[in-house]
């Protein structure tokens, strides 16, 4: 089995797809859904497939992000370079964090439109993408 892509219900879609083309998603296509819903699939230049969807029901109201979800995390080359990327396209990612000590992982959060947490994450060098089983031993 393998994850596809994470899917997120929006509340204003031309709001969100700025946001998440200002953090570096291209769109691969959208579908039109009935009663003004549509489903916008995206995806990081260079990714094989979709990563993100974004979903518009605007019959169901505003979105209540609501407490289940915690968030989205994404990696990235170099974190200083995307923070200045980002708020030059006037989001507002968070000061850098080290969760994991000065020479673990360096992170930044950005909340987007419905108020969903995104963490940026950039690995030490020489470290794998993604988090792995060596990462717990």
């Amino acid at each position: 089995m393998k994850t596809l892509f994470v899917s997120y219900r929006v509340t204003d879609l031309d709001l969100s797809l700025r946001f998440y083309t200002a953090l570096g998603y291209v769109e691969l296509g959208r579908v039109e859904a009935g009663d003004g819903s549509h489903l916008v699939i995206l995806n990081f230049p260079g990714e094989p497939a979709a990563s993100l969807e974004l979903v518009h029901r605007p019959a169901d109201g505003r979105v209540d992000v609501g407490s289940g979800f915690d968030h989205l995390a994404i990696q990235v080359d170099t974190l200083t370079v995307t923070l200045k990327t980002l708020a030059e396209a006037g989001l507002e990612p968070e000061p850098v964090q080290y969760p994991g000590g000065p020479h673990g992982p360096k992170t930044s959060w950005l909340t987007d439109p419905d108020g969903y947490r995104i963490e940026l994450v950039e690995w030490p060098s020489g470290h794998p993408d993604g988090i792995t089983a060596a990462d717990f031993s």
